[in-house]
């Protein structure tokens, strides 16, 4: 089994900003959460690895990311001066589930996550336009020591 390790991830903001998700617990299923300071636990981004057999005896393996979004603080307290802390307004998520045939090889898999990287990417009707190119990824899927091609390719669950 792969070992659970910090993910450096970036968002979209211009600067980007990185962030650190950190391993919480890999019982009963991986979980990673960042730690950013002076945010609640309920308003820290969460990514979750599930895996699962289906009914037809073939693997079915998940990516779940939840991104919060705080409230903004009113300049307004109470006459002691106490503001209330921000909560969470809204969670905005997206889950990435792969079904894998027993009876698929390392090859199939890499081949199918690479393919909607680059859809998800933004694929067009012109080649190599996206934001991955897909020849400089070429093996890189497949040859990945990282958690979620791992997960996808080998069926690797972190631990």
């Amino acid at each position: 089994m792969g070992a659970m390790t910090n993910l450096l991830v970036k968002d979209d903001a211009n600067p980007l900003v990185e962030f650190t998700l950190v391993p919480v617990t890999d019982t009963p299923t991986p979980f990673w959460r960042s730690a950013i300071a002076g945010v609640p636990f309920d308003g820290q981004i969460r990514l979750t690895c599930l895996s699962d057999v289906v009914k037809s005896g073939d693997r079915k393996y998940t990516f779940k990311l939840e991104v919060p979004v705080m409230e903004t603080l009113g300049a307004s307290g109470t006459s002691a001066g106490y503001v209330a802390p921000p909560k969470v307004a809204y969670v905005n998520t997206a889950i990435f589930t792969m079904f894998s045939s027993s009876r698929s090889t390392r090859q199939d898999r890499s081949n199918l996550m690479k393919l909607l990287l680059g859809i998800l990417a933004g694929a067009t009707s012109t080649t190599a336009t996206g934001t991955l190119n897909g020849a400089s990824v070429a093996d890189a899927v497949k040859n990945s020591t990282a958690p979620s091609p791992q997960v996808f390719v080998d069926g690797i669950i972190p631990n």
